[in-house]
């Protein structure tokens, strides 16, 4: 799950993108097989199948070099479908310590009969790749796995011992989460100093211009809550004022209404910061940031900065209500009325805090509770110059002239596992998306051609930046 749209706020710089692709090199040709393997197996939780595609990502593996105790495919008795693969590249210095890559390969639904193409079938059209999964997370996924065979078959040897995760049920809250499972059963397997993920990149503007890049540096957490209210009900045509849904109601209005208060870590302070710089930012929004900087409690500056939608995110924890079920029977007062409560946490606060809130906002009538399953809270790594360094000097090498920014993402991936067992993780730029979003989780999902290929070259060296 990826979240760049809300960084163009600032109206940052631009820089054209190149022509379209030429004829693809030989490694771009193997890397384009591995890629449509992948984007074409479907990886459906409940429908298709991620231990297929890792199987198939593992023969190539194979192929290319590795032995059977280099790479541990997994997955457990009651989700067959559902497996993941851990590759392993040895380094040469015991004393560096490894890094992972993360990348999951499991895709949100996609109906056949409301996309324009088939949506697991790669398709190349006008400069794009379509197809689900292109970007979520099958461009990044095939990235890694084609870099590890690439170094494989070329003999390299890193300094620092390279890993790489690929699992499944990212994009699914009750299905089985492999890197959860992971960092719960095989933390040794993944051991890592740090890891790079999704969650950054880069973003065009409408002309197709390379508009800024992205580091993804912490996350919120994502936890849903239920509100129940209960009554004896009775016949409607004699209603009392003790009602399930009007109480319930009321209990909503109050969280509709409750702001929680602003907090910044160092990663939204750097981003703040730059947006509050930026010659672009209307003077009003550049000086309610730098007020709000300055005073978190500045309650007239949130008021502007807060009329960005994004930015209004990024400074809080935010609740939401998004499902509603209540009532038996049209002729009937209710005798139950439910709704969830979508809550996404900033880093540093907790589920037990923010239940305790919600409560309180609700009032002694409603019942509010925490919905299985408690992920763990965010743990926003620090901007370690070792990690921001060569990402910034790939960057400019590639993507001159382009803006970037460290960000924290107001939607969640499976980073938070590796955070919680202290494997600090870092959203990589690189893979530039649509200003539209791409299509990521909605209709004719697409990538631009140049993206995938460019993004690839820029992961590969930023790999062996770190390896080496």
């Amino acid at each position: 799950m990826r979240a760049l749209g809300w960084i163009i706020a600032a109206g940052l710089l631009a820089q054209p993108m190149a022509g379209a692709a030429a004829d693809l090199r030989p490694d771009q040709q193997a890397f384009f097989g591995l890629y449509k393997e992948l984007v074409e197996t479907n990886t459906v939780v409940d429908i298709g199948s991620c231990t297929q595609a890792t199987a198939q990502i593992a023969a190539r593996m194979k192929a290319a070099g590795y032995n059977d105790s280099e790479l541990t495919p997994f997955s457990v008795p009651d989700h067959p479908k559902d497996g993941g693969l851990v590759a392993v590249l040895k380094g040469s210095d015991p004393k560096a310590k490894p890094m992972l890559l993360l990348a999951h390969i499991d895709v949100v639904a996609a109906k056949r009969e409301d996309w324009v193409r088939d949506p697991f079938k790669l398709i190349e059209e006008n400069g794009f790749y379509y197809g689900r999964g292109t970007v979520d997370d099958k461009a990044m996924a095939a990235i890694w796995a084609d870099a590890m065979i690439r170094f494989k078959a070329s003999g390299y040897k890193p300094k620092r011992t390279i890993k790489m995760a690929l699992t499944c049920g990212e994009e699914t809250t009750y299905a089985f989460n492999g890197a959860e499972w992971l960092a719960k059963n095989k933390s040794d397997l993944i051991a890592a100093e740090f890891a790079l993920n999704e969650g950054g990149g880069g973003r065009y503007n409408a002309k197709g211009e390379r508009e800024i890049l992205a580091i993804q540096v912490g996350e919120k957490a994502a936890q849903n809550f239920t509100f129940t209210t209960t009554n004896p009900g009775g016949h409607s045509s004699q209603p009392v004022p003790d009602n399930a849904i009007y109480e319930l109601a009321d209990a909503l209005e109050k969280v509709r209404g409750y702001e929680f208060p602003v907090k910044f870590t160092d990663t939204t302070r750097a981003f703040f910061t730059a947006v509050a710089g930026a010659p672009q930012t209307p003077a009003p929004m550049a000086a309610a940031v730098k007020r709000l900087l300055a005073n978190p409690n500045d309650a007239e500056a949130d008021k502007i900065v807060s009329l960005d939608k994004a930015m209004h995110s990024t400074l809080r924890t935010t609740c939401v209500a998004t499902l509603l079920s209540a009532g038996h029977a049209e002729n009937a007062l209710p005798q139950k009325a439910t709704a969830n409560v979508n809550c996404r946490i900033f880093p540093g606060e907790s589920v037990e805090g923010t239940l305790a809130k919600l409560k309180e906002l609700a009032g002694p009538k409603v019942t509010v509770t925490a919905n299985q399953p408690v992920r763990p809270i965010g743990i926003p790594p620090t901007l370690d110059p070792k990690i921001v360094g060569p990402m910034k000097t790939l960057a400019d090498k590639y993507f001159p002239g382009v803006p970037m920014l460290p960000s924290m993402s107001t939607g969640a991936t499976d980073g938070i596992f590796l955070e919680a067992i202290g494997i600090p993780t870092y959203g990589a730029p690189g893979v530039f998306i649509e200003s539209d979003f791409s299509g990521i989780h909605g209709l004719n999902e697409r990538i631009r051609v140049e993206s995938l290929y460019v993004g690839r070259d820029y992961l590969y060296d930023l790999v062996k930046a770190y390896a080496g």
